[in-house]
């Protein structure tokens, strides 16, 4: 082998690579000889920076896609980043000797090893803690109870004896020691529970309604499509390893949403009538597509004018996640979602490359000519509520912040499989439903859960209630999200009462995983200066009018900078100034504060007295 590494500068090396591999991909597609060096008969071949060329590297195997794709851009002068390169050298679903050694020898994973590892569902999160944590798979967010009760054994053994709920109808598990991982993935499989893919570069975990079959105003059931949707993933190798991570929802139109329009993909439940109905769009449900939700990037998920019906639904998706892998960014990881090449490309062009992976024609229809769903209940996730099967009733289950131990796992798990239908359902509020309760039952089941030290009915300010990690888990956090939000809530339950719900979320970093932008208030942590030569202290920027659904919308900047213990106060006074000046009570938080200019609305709250 001839080695070329001191002949060329850094940027000339670049330079041929890309020039190389890019070459190489057009001859070796047509059958030419390979220009970089590639002798068949003994696999002799000159390096470029270090780097083998194409034909050593590209895999025969369905992952190839992704190289073609690295390749194109190569062959574009561009430099591959680092995360990109990590895949290339190894595919993270192939790591689990790997995994294993570390197990075995105690230790955590260094360098790129940590981000491979989160194909597996295992994060290295120092220094926050120095410990795993492992995002797992819950399509639609609905367990067994046998599966729940089976997580509390699992944080118990091999975590921190906490479970906690996320904003993806999700479940994490955190403080998993590095002999822990292996064991622990083990009995998650063993479980059903298969998490491969919920981290890393992946399309994470598929979400739709969590009332989906017992909701009275659903147009359509979303579980079996999420369902069909993870099953689907978990047996298609190459749809790992994406530019970035990719979310995808289905909204059925029941009463507790499913955020679709914050998602990548969207399929939003709507309902064509016998008038409106034409030979190619009959009459009935159907999902309107949309794309490139996401919030943390001030955007939602956009019409496309298409209509899926359900059983097209997740071939759909497929199509446009290849796309995604044929041409999303893989050299700068703040452009590589999908909004960015929406952005650059245009709907038109990018659903024109999707309508060439499909064997149907897509078809247009009029917004204007859909029948929307009802509107989602924005209290409907937290107590009692009628299912369609007649005498039956779902509980929502208010959770301190989204956060379990396994006690009350174990005691939920028993009161479905007593009086329930042994289904646990979790939503994207970071709390679940009881659900298949009968009507002479439901007072107890109320009762036992506060025995439990929960809750089935809450003030409006902690039922709706929502914060990421934050800084005890997650080193990307400026501020411990989880425990200023307890305190917002106790502060605020003292001293105000209110009538309608509103949402408050806080958000640790700019990544918004609690997706600060669309709730009523919304926090983001900052470091704040106090002055006095202290020491910058947690704080946040609080932004007002966020919405999701009919209420979409992102929030405005109200505060910059206010300390975490200021933050209580001036939550109060807001919600003083609007209950003092709204129109009427029917005017909700959201339109009050989207009504009333943003100056005087500052100029209100300061002379508002807040409650001591």
């Amino acid at each position: 082998m001839i080695d070329r590494n001191d002949a060329f500068t850094d940027e000339q090396k670049n330079y041929l690579q890309g020039f190389l591999m890019g070459s190489d991909v057009s001859r070796a597609v047509r059958g030419l000889p390979i220009l970089s060096g590639t002798n068949g008969s003994n696999g002799s071949s000159i390096q470029v920076g270090g780097q083998k060329n194409l034909a050593d590297e590209m895999p025969a195997g369905p992952e190839r896609v992704h190289f073609e794709a690295q390749n194109r851009q190569l062959q574009d002068g561009k430099k591959l980043c680092a995360e990109e390169n990590a895949k290339r050298k190894k595919n993270p679903l192939d790591m689990w000797n790997e995994m294993q050694a570390h197990a075995r020898e105690g230790k955590f994973p260094k360098g790129t090893d940590v981000f491979l590892f989160k194909f597996q569902g295992l994060f290295y999160v120092s220094p926050a803690q120095n410990s795993y944590m492992c995002r797992l798979r819950i399509p639609g967010g609905i367990l067994k109870t046998g599966q729940f009760r089976g997580l509390a054994d699992l944080a118990e053994q091999h975590a921190g004896g906490y479970i906690d709920v996320t904003t993806r109808a999700n479940i994490q598990l955190r403080e998993i020691g590095p002999s822990d991982g292996v064991p622990l993935l083990m009995g998650l499989h063993d479980l059903g529970i298969i998490n491969r893919g919920s981290g890393g570069d992946n399309i994470r975990n598929v979400t739709g309604n969590p009332t989906s079959g017992i909701d009275p105003q659903e147009l359509i059931e979303t579980l079996p499509l999420a369902r069909e949707m993870h099953h689907h993933i978990l047996n298609h190798r190459e749809l790992y390893g994406l530019p970035r991570k990719f979310n995808i929802a289905f909204e059925g139109g029941s009463s507790i949403s499913s955020l679709e329009d914050t998602n990548d993909i969207g399929f939003t439940a709507v309902r064509v009538s016998e008038e409106n109905a034409t030979a190619e769009v009959p009459a009935g449900v159907h999902f309107r597509l949309t794309l490139g939700g996401i919030t943390g990037h001030l955007d939602f998920a956009r019409d496309t004018g298409i209509l899926v019906s359900a059983e097209e639904a997740v071939t759909v998706a497929d199509a446009i996640v290849r796309v995604f892998i044929e041409h999303g960014d893989r050299t700068d990881r703040k452009k590589a979602r999908l909004k960015y090449l929406l952005d650059a490309w245009g709907f038109e062009k990018f659903i024109e490359h999707v309508q060439e992976k499909l064997p149907f024609p897509l078809r247009r229809f009029a917004l204007d000519q859909c029948e929307p769903a009802p509107a989602a209940d924005r209290y409907g996730h937290v107590g009692v509520h009628p299912q369609k099967q007649p005498g039956l009733n779902y509980i929502g289950v208010v959770l301190p912040v989204g956060r379990l131990t396994p006690d009350q796992v174990r005691q939920l798990s028993d009161l479905s499989e007593m009086f329930g239908d042994r289904t646990i359902r979790l939503t994207v509020w970071q709390n679940l439903l009881l659900s298949g309760i009968p009507d002479e039952r439901v007072d107890e089941v109320c009762r036992r859960i506060e025995a439990m030290g929960l809750d089935w009915k809450a003030s409006n300010v902690r039922g709706a209630l929502v914060a990421c990690t934050g800084n005890a888990g997650c080193k990307y956090a400026a501020a411990n999200t989880k425990l200023h939000a307890r305190q917002i809530a106790d502060y605020l339950d003292e001293r105000i009462e209110l009538d309608s719900p509103i949402n408050i979320h806080l958000t640790g970093c700019h990544h918004s995983c609690a997706q600060h932008y669309i709730g009523d208030i919304g926090l983001i942590a900052t470091k704040v200066d106090v002055g006095d030569d202290e020491d910058m202290v947690e704080g946040y920027h609080i932004f007002i009018g966020g919405g999701y659904g009919r209420d979409q919308g992102i929030g405005h900047e109200f505060r910059t900078s206010v300390t975490h213990d200021q933050c209580p106060i001036v939550i109060q006074q807001l919600l003083m100034t609007y209950l003092e000046n709204r129109l009427s009570p029917e005017e909700q938080f959201v339109d009050f504060v989207r009504r009333v200019d943003l100056e005087e609305l500052r100029s209100m709250c300061d002379q508002t007295v807040a409650v001591a």
